[in-house]
């Protein structure tokens, strides 16, 4: 039974194939931070990226990420490999500090959606406007798509990660597919 639970917790959304403009993403260690500036202070020097103090906005380097959530909570996301010595190097550096440190990999997937039709895509169910200029290029938020929460993070003009819950991703790739169909099919 628990094989059986621990499989489907990891089972990667299905992306039907010729479907060039999404891409489901590697597994990824996703780590959600509250807690004030200090805290804030202590993660970066722990996670080895500088967590944002601007409103909605995003820093990576090398494979990791910090997502500003808000005033008080980042989404630190790493390749899934780092998770048990990011944790433990973030536990040992928060250690004298009131924070929350969640672990919450197996809650959410990662999605790419790009291409020319990314923003136009989203925007069919998404009520932001993800014009480049009101969606600048590493601007993150919480948002809802039709009937599901997201966090929306702009890699690039062309290129939204989304994380998602995992249980919400076939809704999710399912609704984008059939509004393709629309406009680029």
């Amino acid at each position: 039974m628990a094989e059986t639970l621990t499989a489907s917790l990891v089972r990667r959304p299905f992306v039907a194939a010729g479907t060039p403009w999404l891409r489901v993403l590697p597994p990824a260690t996703r780590l959600n931070l509250r807690g004030d500036a200090q805290v804030q202070a202590a993660a970066a020097r722990a996670f080895g990226v500088s967590l944002s103090t601007v409103a909605c906005r995003a820093v990576s380097h090398v494979g990791r990420a910090a997502l500003w959530l808000g005033p008080d909570e980042q989404l630190l996301l790493a390749p899934t490999g780092e998770g048990h010595v990011l944790a433990t190097s973030l536990d040992a550096e928060l250690a004298a500090l009131p924070h929350s440190l969640v672990d919450i990999s197996h809650r959410q997937v990662g999605l790419e959606v790009h291409g020319p039709y990314a923003a136009w895509l989203l925007q069919a169910q998404c009520p932001l406007d993800l014009d480049l200029t009101a969606f600048p290029v590493e601007m993150c938020t919480r948002s809802v798509f039709a009937k599901t929460e997201l966090i929306l993070w702009r890699r690039a003009a062309d290129v939204f990660h989304v994380e998602i819950a995992r249980s919400f991703a076939a809704y999710f790739t399912g609704l984008l597919a059939e509004i393709a169909k629309e406009r680029i099919s």
